[in-house]
This record gives structure tokens, C-alpha cells and sequence, in this order.
């Protein structure tokens, strides 16, 4: 039987500033799918809030819009499956091998406190399976916990979006929280490349991170590889 990959998305489509529009960036979920894909897993895609899924405008530009980003935006049946993704009551944990978190600004407000979300991740990281995230991704693990009450993250070596990589981005006014700093106060063991937006991904055991966009291959190898 094929491994299952449940990739989680977000729901919100702007800051608290509406302004400034942002979503899922598009190129951390095609990159995975792309390496899950030739691996002949199969992939369910599920949300905070289910249904459909706003993508950030800014990773639809050059130099983060590649060619899997485009031919997914090209591909009406891809499309489809961001117009209306499940919802975390709808999802038996049991049914999957690895659960994936996206990211995109847009996890940092939807992610973090999603009950279903959490009972989910908790489910899949207790019997053993693989649990990961890319770049904001990582802020769907920030307060889950264990069936004992601790974190998930204390303890654990992980990377994710950089406090530097959001002042280089220039949303370091814009976003809600520092995503770094909140992951160290809970007990993480942060790590992050010695250069910005570089590849760079850490394995702790079934706990598998990406710390930015470029990252997502190579998260997604290493989840292939652990399966």
C-alpha cells in the first residue's frame, strides 16, 4: 500500500493590515508534492478552516514562481483541490504516514491555535510518524502538545522562517509574532543556515523542518527518505 502525505494549507488571505494581501506560498506545496508525487505517495490536502485556500501574491512572481507553481496554476484539477480542501474534523489521523505544514505569512495567524490541526499532528507524532513543516510551516507546531502536556517543539532540533529572513523580506512590521523567538521560548532547539534563503533542512528523529521557500525539496526528500 502507498504512503499518505496529508499536506496542511492555510485559509487566511491577508495581514491584520487588509492591505497587504498574502496566502499559501504556492512553490512550498508544489515542491513537496512534486518529490512526494514521484515517490507514488498519495496527498490529501486539509485546512484550518477547510475549503478554499487564497495563494500570496508575491510567490507568483519571479524569482519564487517556477515551473511547478505554473503548472499547477495551469492545471484547472489542481486548482480544484485549494477550492476546496478538507477540514482536520473530516481527517482520521490514522489514514496517514506524514503530515506536511505549508507555510506562506498567512500560517501565522490560522495555523498556530487550530484544535484540529493540533489533535492530528499529536496523533501522527506519538505512533511514530513523521511530522514537518517548511519555512512559516513550522508555526502549526508551535503550540501543540503531547499527550503529557509538554510541547511538541521542547526539546527537539528544528529551522524554520528566520527573524532575519522577514526583516530581508521587509514584513518584519507586518507579521504578528516572531516566529523564532516563539519556537525558543517553548523549548525548541532552533537552527537556521549561516546565510539567508539558503536551502537547509533538520531531522530530529520523525520531526523534519525547512527553514525557508528554497527549502521545500529538500524537507520533502527527507521525509521520503525517513518513509
Amino acid at each position: 500500500m502507498s504512503k499518505r502525505i496529508l499536506n496542511v494549507v492555510t485559509n487566511v488571505g491577508d495581514f491584520d493590515d487588509p492591505s497587504h494581501p498574502t496566502g499559501l506560498w504556492l512553490s512550498e506545496l508544489t515542491h513537496a508534492w512534486h518529490v512526494f508525487e514521484e515517490h507514488g505517495f498519495e496527498q490529501t490536502l486539509v485546512s484550518p478552516a477547510g475549503g478554499p485556500v487564497p495563494l500570496e501574491p508575491r510567490a507568483l512572481k519571479f524569482p519564487n514562481y517556477d515551473k511547478t507553481a505554473k503548472a499547477w496554476r495551469a492545471d484547472p484539477a489542481r486548482m480544484a483541490l485549494l477550492e476546496n480542501t478538507a477540514s482536520p474534523d473530516e481527517i482520521d489521523s490514522a489514514d496517514y504516514d506524514a503530515i506536511y505544514f505549508t507555510g506562506g505569512h498567512a500560517v501565522m495567524y490560522d495555523f498556530p491555535d487550530s484544535e484540529g490541526m493540533q489533535r492530528i499532528t499529536r496523533e501522527i507524532y506519538e505512533r511514530g510518524d513523521i511530522v514537518s513543516s517548511v519555512c512559516h510551516g513550522y508555526c502549526g507546531l508551535l503550540n501543540t502538545r503531547l499527550s503529557d502536556g509538554t510541547y511538541l517543539v521542547a526539546g527537539r532540533k528544528l529551522t524554520g522562517f528566520a527573524w532575519r529572513e522577514e526583516v530581508l523580506a521587509r514584513v518584519d512590521k507586518l507579521i504578528p509574532y516572531n516566529a523564532e523567538e516563539e519556537m525558543k521560548k517553548r523549548g525548541a532547539l532552533y537552527e537556521k543556515a549561516k546565510l539567508p534563503f539558503v536551502s537547509y533542512a533538520v531531522v530530529d528523529g520523525n520531526l523534519v523542518t525547512g527553514q525557508n521557500p528554497g527549502s521545500a525539496k529538500e524537507t520533502a526528500k527527507k521525509v521520503s527518505a525517513l518513509l
